[in-house]
């Protein structure tokens, strides 16, 4: 299908002459790109595991960088070849491209639907194009330790269990993760004895943070990315599953001769199935609950909370709580995203309708 989405319009963009971008001989177009579609620099985050497709650029000296917007994800590695670009398409779910980091008059984003399609379309993602996160032990080259186990994150993951291969600036008092660990034997014991990794602040005896546009890899970004990533791929099933019931249910009304507007049962349950969920993650059903406070510090939590709609009484779904939980309003922010306003009519329908009744 033809991708509409933030990438495919800065391409039309490139190519009619209205935006240019800007090669710098450290970070290729990442300022330019970023800049292009409104990402914070504030949300870098740096994963140093080697779990991604330039993977041999990926150690715990040379991590990958991780930006990301509410609907775009954008990574970079050290010296890579080209730029990883994950765009969230109101119809097709994620969109993978890449842009050469080699200099040219004429950048090209060039879409992916192989290689990225492996991990990023799994049961992982709820079996739709999708973002993954995960947690899990890394070795001193950046290897992941798959025998110790791998978790996929989002905001119903403990803590205590999260940012395994992850580096993670910010303070959370006596609550404890698994991030800035790199594990120097050959097998994980556990409990894990991970001290120096946590209420970190600063990075750079880990590796050279100059090398980024960022010294951070803020806590708050990551928490923020992990619930991000969870809604869209519950938007994204939410969108497939309604259209593949209604193709469903269109053949066979024409199959057994009913009528066009026949409402097939199956119908009803596929979509209640994969609403549910939306909703669930929507409302932060499960949330795993803090016990201290957190706060990071790259000064991502006041450009995110500074991007909200705000109502008659200065309330936004981007209000930050992190005392006892992530949002003060535990209502997904992505309430106001294209992909939930262009779900089809049946499973709009249907959230919409639940959301009223939960909520009252």
């Amino acid at each position: 299908s033809t991708p509409d989405n933030c990438i495919s319009r800065l391409q039309e963009s490139l190519d009619d002459g209205t935006q240019a971008f800007h090669h710098d001989a450290d970070h290729g177009y990442l300022k330019s790109l970023l800049n292009a579609l409104n990402v914070p620099i504030e949300s870098q985050m740096l994963v140093f595991s080697k779990t991604s497709l330039q993977l041999r650029r990926i150690t715990p000296r040379t991590p990958r960088a991780i930006y990301f917007a509410d609907d775009i994800y954008v990574g970079y590695c050290q010296s890579g070849d080209v730029l990883e670009i994950s765009a969230v398409d109101p119809q097709l779910g994620c969109v993978f491209y890449t842009l050469n980091q080699e200099q040219t008059d004429t950048p090209k984003f060039d879409r992916r639907n192989d290689n990225c399609i492996v991990c990023h379309a799994s049961s992982r993602t709820k079996g739709v194009p999708g973002h993954v996160v995960r947690s899990l032990y890394v070795d001193a080259g950046g290897q992941p330790m798959f025998s110790a186990g791998s978790r996929t994150v989002d905001h119903t993951t403990p803590i205590r269990e999260r940012w395994g291969g992850w580096y993670v600036t910010g303070t959370h008092g006596e609550q404890s993760h698994v991030g800035n660990l790199i594990i120097r034997t050959e097998r994980v014991s556990e409990p894990v004895e991970n001290v120096q990794g946590q209420n970190v602040l600063d990075l750079q005896d880990r590796f050279n943070v100059g090398r980024y546009i960022s010294p951070h890899s803020d806590i708050v970004a990551l928490m923020v990315m992990e619930h991000q990533t969870m809604v869209h791929n519950c938007l994204t099933k939410a969108n497939f599953a309604t259209r593949q019931a209604l193709h469903y249910e269109k053949t066979m009304n024409e199959i057994l001769d009913y009528g066009e507007d026949n409402r097939l049962e199956s119908t009803n349950r596929r979509i209640a199935n994969a609403g549910d969920d939306l909703i669930e993650a929507i409302l932060m059903v499960d949330e795993a609950p803090l016990t201290s406070s957190v706060k990071g510090t790259s000064g991502y939590a006041d450009v995110f909370a500074g991007n909200g709609k705000r109502d008659s009484q200065g309330r936004s779904l981007r209000d930050l709580d992190l005392s006892q939980r992530m949002f003060r309003y535990p209502c997904s922010y992505l309430i106001y995203s294209d992909s939930f306003n262009e779900l089809p009519g049946p499973m709009s329908d249907y959230v919409w309708r639940q959301l009223g009744r939960i909520l009252s």
